[in-house]
């Protein structure tokens, strides 16, 4: 490691990735509070239509991370980032100037490639510096700190809805994601030394992918990323529409969604603490076990009328919180057990672990919010199946590379 590399104090260089991560997770949670202004507005005949909001940004930003990690291992990470920053930011202002649906999701899918920047370097950024359960327990205190802004991203986005306007929304965030990239331009040193740089040429990028391809564990890490990507975006996706409809709790939405990812940091914080002493492995099957059966509860006495009308609210609130505790003591782990074999092309690792991932939610998760019929069995039936898969993936796991 060179001075140049560890020159930024951790402290600082945690709440500076988070802060890049969680800039990309406000485009996508203030937005929830302006979905039912938005149905009125652009989609009054197809209600479940808004949700395409947050699908379209994670498309854009699926196919983004394919180009930005190989790029930044070319010329470097910071340059990445602050060029990725102008994109979202054109993508930004034409959604906000949007006049139809069509439009806004035009420039959700620019907003979102330019999304992948951050999203993807950062990972590549912490994996030039740290390795292993290091780096998991990097990964956990930044998805720790990450998570404080997007639990409050729809009370502010409630607060500048309320004020101003949805549209106003995404002069917000072209504000926030010009303010990290600054912040990273003055302060952050290039941690891809030059000695380091894989040249963007077509051949090393197939080697690079065939290397990938060929490790096993690599391959069915990724998998179990996409499951657990599509059980994020399917509850994002479903989350408010289930609070105004099921339960007529839209008002109070804001604050609830608040308290519950609030439980993603402490099981992040909780990870970053277990995890050195128990393994990744045993976290990921145990929380994704966990899951599996209280989605499956949820699924089976919610589909067939089983579920108490007086419990039906706090079991809904239980089993989100539970989702979003699954997630945080997961991600992390899972991104440092697809890297940890990939330090040598960290990018291209985190770009194509992140792109098929995101795709693979993409595509999960798009019949999940779309099959919304007014109750949480679309969402409970996607997660069993999902959290079921990611279980038969973390049981056959390779015990050694």
């Amino acid at each position: 490691m060179t001075p140049a590399r560890r020159s930024l104090g951790q402290f600082e260089f945690i709440a500076l990735m988070a802060t890049l991560m969680a800039a990309i997770a406000f485009s996508i949670d203030a937005m929830l509070p302006a979905f039912p202004q938005m149905t009125a507005e652009l989609t009054p005949d197809a209600p479940n239509h808004v949700q395409l909001i947050v699908v379209i940004f994670m498309l854009g930003m699926g196919l983004g991370t394919l180009l930005v990690g190989p790029i930044s291992d070319a010329v470097g990470r910071k340059p990445v980032i602050i060029a990725c920053a102008g994109i979202y930011c054109t993508g930004a202002l034409i959604a906000a100037l949007s006049q139809s649906l069509e439009m806004l999701l035009i420039g959700r899918l620019i907003q979102g490639i330019g999304g992948a920047g951050p999203r993807v370097v950062a990972i590549a950024i912490v994996r030039d510096l740290y390795a292993g359960r290091d780096m998991a327990r990097v990964v956990s205190f930044i998805m720790m700190i990450f998570t404080i802004v997007p639990a409050m991203a729809p009370m502010i986005g409630n607060v500048v809805i309320q004020a101003f306007g949805w549209r106003e929304l995404f002069f917000v965030f072209m504000l926030v994601s010009l303010g990290s990239a600054l912040w990273l331009h003055i302060r952050q040193p290039e941690t891809l030394v030059p000695t380091a740089r894989r040249p963007l040429r077509l051949r090393l990028l197939a080697e690079g992918l065939r290397e990938i391809r060929g490790n096993r564990m690599v391959v069915m890490t990724i998998t179990a990323q996409g499951f657990a990507f599509a059980c994020m975006f399917s509850t994002i996706s479903s989350i408010q529409p289930i609070f105004e409809q099921r339960f007529d709790a839209a008002e109070t939405f804001p604050y609830w969604f608040f308290g519950l990812a609030m439980v993603a940091g402490c099981s992040s914080f909780l990870n970053a603490n277990i995890v050195g002493r128990v393994g990744m492995r045993a976290v990921i099957t145990t929380v994704v076990e966990v899951q599996f059966a209280i989605s499956a509860i949820m699924a089976v006495t919610n589909g067939f009328g089983l579920m108490p009308e007086a419990l039906a609210f706090p079991a809904q609130i239980f089993w989100t919180a539970s989702t979003f505790a699954m997630l945080g003591l997961c991600m992390g782990n899972l991104n440092a057990l697809t890297l940890e074999p990939l330090g040598h092309l960290a990018g291209l690792g985190a770009s194509i672990s992140g792109c098929i991932a995101t795709l693979m939610a993409v595509v999960l998760s798009l019949p999940v919010g779309q099959s919304f019929n007014g109750t949480n069995v679309p969402l409970a039936t996607g997660l069993t199946v999902f959290t079921a898969l990611i279980l038969i993936i973390m049981w056959r796991l390779p015990k050694r590379q």
